[in-house]
This record gives structure tokens, sequence and C-alpha cells, in this order.
């Protein structure tokens, strides 16, 4: 039997056929997917610097929440003694190792191992005839305890505790049983201590898990979503995937997105470069894109804050009589009731301003009309002059607590006339008077404003210490140290919901009793 292979004719073959056109269908939307992928405005990286600390806190709740195991009453019979163990209270938890890492699979791990927990609790015994009872201390050694967290994102965009693995338990038992019947107890403690830490395995995890989906979800409910800003705009802190952890890092995404409060619904296209995070030597690094401050001054422009308006008195005395010399030749022409009439002067932003981050610093562009009229009362005003204002103004930005604050300071100033070149030479005169008043006048307003600051995405409690700002092509990053002004037990107990059980079941320990 003979056997041929077929080869084409032609390689283009190979490009032709309904396999061919799939490929390419499949290629086309992969590219027009990754074209119209949104990119975050903010990025938030926490590094392995900052796990010391987050354990030092994390095990002082931790050991807050293991007090709270409720363990069941223990009763046996051995011959002629009835024994009753209850009201077993967990006093202390003492630590001899302890490790929290990042995993790639599951973002956050703490491992405690040859721990101890110092017990208390209520014996009775009952001998024929004769009774014995009193509290009595004991403790759990060779505590063995491993739990990850799973961080995740829900469907409105806010970080949560996903889910919580657990295997725990205890090696051995002692319990310094005294009384009348002291022989007796240490006779029937093997029996005792072994019951008791059974029970005690099955506790652990529980707890855990408890503190995990509903404790600190009830912390993490405190970082802003979607929150407002003022009374103008909001913003949008969703993350936009879930938290991505590697060995030495924990990455989130975050769309980082201003808008109007009265357009709740509009979103400005990102069209800006993605912040790059790569530093580790500090506890976080936070990231903003140019995206990030142009949505900011696109909704205060949409939502009409960008505009201000002086009037007779508002109006400095030097710069009123200075406009009225310089327009003298279109004052004097008006009826005398309009010659004497309050002067207004109008400044209105034409186009949301932009913003443009280097490494040699960050500037803010702005184009504005200036108006300059006569207002006579119960009257029409007059209208002097209209003239164009360009501005750049240099922005300082600076992490406060968890504020994100910006100091503007005027660099550059030019007013020109959309009317004729020779107009834009008579307008000569006023420009330094005029960027004096935005001096003195408008840049105070528009500080106070933004050294106000607006939050990032952090829980309450946390704050960042000793902040190095660098500045890099098209986005700006944020170096600190964490740092808590309130413990998590204090958070927590102000946010916690109903104090209940995870509906969902908690997963056993693994461990072998």
């Amino acid at each position: 039997m003979e056997t041929r292979l077929l080869v084409p004719s032609s390689p283009k073959s190979y490009l032709e056929g309904p396999l061919a056109m799939a490929l390419y269908e499949a290629l086309f939307l992969a590219l027009l997917v990754g074209a119209h992928a949104e990119l975050p405005g903010c990025k938030i990286r926490v590094t392995s610097k900052a796990l010391e600390l987050v354990k030092q806190e994390g095990l002082r709740f931790l050991e807050q929440e293991l007090e709270t195991i409720t363990i069941p009453d223990l009763r046996g019979k051995e011959g002629h003694f009835y024994y009753n163990i209850s009201e077993v209270k967990v006093t202390e938890l003492q630590l001899t190792s302890s490790e929290l890492d990042f995993q790639p699979q599951q973002e956050l791990m703490l491992q405690i191992t040859n721990a101890s927990l110092g017990l208390q609790f209520r014996r009775q015994l009952l001998y024929w005839f004769f009774y014995d009872g009193g509290y009595i201390n004991a403790s759990a050694e060779g505590v063995f305890i491993r739990t990850g967290l799973e961080l995740s994102r829900d469907p409105t965009g806010r970080m949560k505790v996903s889910n919580v693995s657990c295997q725990a338990s205890v090696s051995r038992m002692h319990a310094a049983f005294g009384g009348t019947f002291k022989k007796v107890y240490e006779f029937l403690s093997t029996f005792i201590t072994s019951g008791m830490r059974f029970l005690l395995n099955q506790q652990i995890c529980p707890v855990l898990y408890h503190a995990g989906t509903v404790l600190l979800n009830s912390l993490l409910d405190t970082i802003p979503v979607r929150s407002s800003v003022d009374d103008l705009v909001g913003i949008d802190y969703s993350l936009m995937k879930d938290p991505v952890a590697s060995t030495s890092n924990l990455d989130m995404d975050f769309r980082g997105a201003f808008f109007p409060l009265t357009e709740k619904n509009w979103s400005l296209p990102n069209r800006a470069v993605e912040p790059q995070l790569q530093e580790e030597e500090r506890m976080v690094y936070v990231a903003f894109s140019e995206f990030f401050f142009d949505s900011a001054m696109e909704s205060y422009f949409r939502a009409g804050a960008l505009q201000l308006s002086l009037v007779g008195d508002k109006v400095p005395h030097d710069l009123d009589m200075l406009l009225r010399a310089s327009y003298f030749g279109s004052i004097v022409l008006l009826s005398p009731a309009v010659i004497d009439s309050p002067l207004k002067l109008e400044l209105r932003v034409l186009a949301p301003p932009h913003c443009t981050i280097k490494p040699a610093g960050t500037t803010i562009s702005v184009t504005a009309s200036v108006t300059i009229a006569l207002v006579p009362p119960d009257q029409p005003e007059v209208q002097l002059s209209s003239m164009t204002m360009d501005a750049r103004l240099s922005a300082k930005m600076a992490l406060r607590g968890k504020a994100l604050r910006t100091q503007l300071d005027l660099r550059r100033f030019r007013i020109y006339s959309n009317q004729s070149a020779l107009e834009s030479l008579a307008l000569i005169p006023l420009q330094a008077p005029l960027k004096t008043l935005l001096q003195i006048a408008v840049m105070p307003m528009l500080n106070e404003r933004t050294w106000r600051g607006v939050q990032i995405p952090l829980p309450e409690g946390i704050n960042f210490v000793r902040e190095v700002v660098t500045n890099h092509a098209g986005f700006l990053t944020i170096g600190a140290d964490l740092h808590f002004a309130k413990g998590l037990r204090e958070v927590i107990e102000k946010n916690r919901p109903a104090d209940v059980m995870a509906s969902t079941a908690p997963p056993p320990s693994t461990a072998a009793v």
C-alpha cells in the first residue's frame, strides 16, 4: 500500500478557508478589546516592607478574636466519678514564631507556630455524695495556625475578603488541678484535656473565618468607592480587577476618575499614559496619571465652578482706576448715567484645563476669557472689552494623612485680543495688574480648595507618613510608610455589622487532633 503526503500547491492556501477567517476575526477582536480596555487612573502597591507593621496590628486583633472562642461544656463519667468542665475562656495568646507573607494564589498568608493559649475554666466533680468545684487555669501548647486571605473585587468595585483558608491544631494541653480531689483530677486529666483539645481545635478556624469574611470586610467597607468630594464633584475609586499578589507586593488598580454630581453617569475617556509602579523600598506606593487630574478639572468645569465675577467694591481700587483709565475713550462716549457705574471684571474658563506631568514638574494649562464691563443699576451691563487669557500654573502634590493635596502657583500669564493685533498691543499695560489680581484674589481661593485635598482609597484608621513625591513622564508616584492612627479593633467595632457568623459555612480545620 502506497502512502502519499498531500502538500498544498502554494503557501497561500494556508491563509484561506474558514479556519483562517476565524483566526483573523479572533485577532481583530483581541486588538479591538485591547484598544478599548480602560486604563487605571490610580494604582496602589503595598510592599513586603509593610507586612511587619500589619502583622503586629493583626496579631493584636487576632488575640482579641481568639478570646471570643466559645467551647461547649465537657461532661463525662469514669466509674463513680462525674465531672463537668464549663465556662472555658481564652485569656491570652503567646507567640513564639509568626510570619505574614504575600502569596500569588492566596494574597495574604499568616502562619503561627509553637504558640500557646492561656485558658480558664470551671471544674465540677461529684463522687458519691462528695462534691468539688472551682476555677482553674490551663494552657494549650504547640498551637499551629495557618490562615490565608483571598482578596477580590465585588460587583460594585469594592475590595473584599472573598475566602479564608484555615488550618489549626493544638499539640498538647496542661491543666494544674488542685483542691480536695487533686489526685482524682490527675487521674481524669487525660480524658479532660484530650476532650478540651478536640473542642478547641474545632473552634479556632470558625473564629478566624468570621474575623476575615465579616469583621475585616467591615474594615474594607470604609475604603471609599464612589463618594462626594464636595458639593460639586465626586470621585470613583472602584477596583478595575482583582488585586494581584506576587511574593513581594500586592498591586491594586483603581479607576481614579472624578465626575460632576449632577452627571453621575458621565465619564471622561482615559487616553493618558498608564502609571507604572516599580519601586519596593517603601511600605506603600501610590501612582496617579494625568487622567486623574484632568478628570477632576473637567468635572469642575462641567459643574460651572471655573468662573469668577468681581463687581464694584470687589475689584481692587488700583485696578479699577487703571481699567477706567485704559478704557477712558470708550467710557466718555457713554451717557452720564453709565459713566460712574460699578465696574465688573469677569473671568470664565473656556475649556477644561489640562495637566501635564513631566520629570521636571507638573503644570496646568488654562485658557479663559476676561470680560470688562460697566454695570449700571437696573440697566443692561455695558461691555468695554473682552480678551483671552492664557495661564500656566505649577502644581506641587503632597500626601497628608490619607489626603492628596495640591499647591498651585501662577507661573506664566498672557492676555491678548481676539479682535486684532493692535488691540492686543493696547492690552500690554493691563497684563501686570491682572496678573497681580490673579495672585492676590484668585490663587488663594484655588489653593484653599485644592489644599483641602481628596481622600485616596485607604481604610479608616490608616494614614501615610514620610511621603516622597516623584514625577515621571505622564504620571507621578508617591512613596510613603503606613501609620495606624487607630487600632483595627477600634475601627471594626465602630463599623462592624450585626454580630452574627457569616452565612457561608466556614472551612473546618484540616489538622489532626
